[in-house]
């Protein structure tokens, strides 16, 4: 499935070969994305959960299925970091 996030798990899928986390900052994955992240994005912690099903949460989905996770985020700091998830 292509959504607006898949350049962002195209990033992580390519940054797994050498590194085993990742912090990003929301600016860096807009830049990724080539879009402006939504303002829930900035607001709820939910946005950042490693939901794996249900269809709701598009972007979890695309980490998920690069083989990576959200460790940590910082709405005030406005950062992400991910961890490769180890198989």
């Amino acid at each position: 499935m292509t959504s607006k996030y898949t350049p962002l798990a195209n990033y992580l899928q390519n940054a797994g070969k050498s590194m085993s986390e990742i912090t990003l900052t929301f600016e860096k994955i807009e830049e990724i994305i080539n879009d402006k992240l939504p303002m829930s994005a900035r607001t709820y912690v939910a946005w950042w959960s490693n939901e794996a099903s249900g269809g709701t949460h598009v972007q979890s989905q695309a980490w998920l299925s690069a083989g990576w996770k959200v460790k940590h985020y910082n709405l005030t700091r406005e950062i992400a970091t991910f961890e490769h998830i180890r198989q």
